[in-house]
């Protein structure tokens, strides 16, 4: 086997195995994206329970603007 033969070998075994990889990638994403769309679909039917975390509360805040203003105020006319 020459080095002409050696190469054309190498490149048809190169392109054989990039294709092949590329076939299997196109086939993993479209198979990925029919899998979301089918879970999506599974879960308007069956939603998963939202767990809640002990001891956790969630806080009412309330706007203390007024409060924080007034504060200023008397910091900008507090006599040193």
């Amino acid at each position: 086997m020459n080095f002409n033969e050696a190469l054309v070998n190498g490149t048809t075994l190169m392109l054989v195995g990039m294709g092949t990889v590329f076939s299997f990638l196109c086939i993993m994403v479209f198979a990925m994206s029919i899998m979301s769309k089918v879970v999506a679909k599974l879960n308007l039917i069956w939603p998963e329970p939202v767990a809640q975390i002990a001891g956790t509360k969630k806080v009412k805040t309330s706007s203390n603007d007024e409060e924080i203003a007034a504060a200023i105020i008397a910091a900008m006319f507090k006599k040193n």
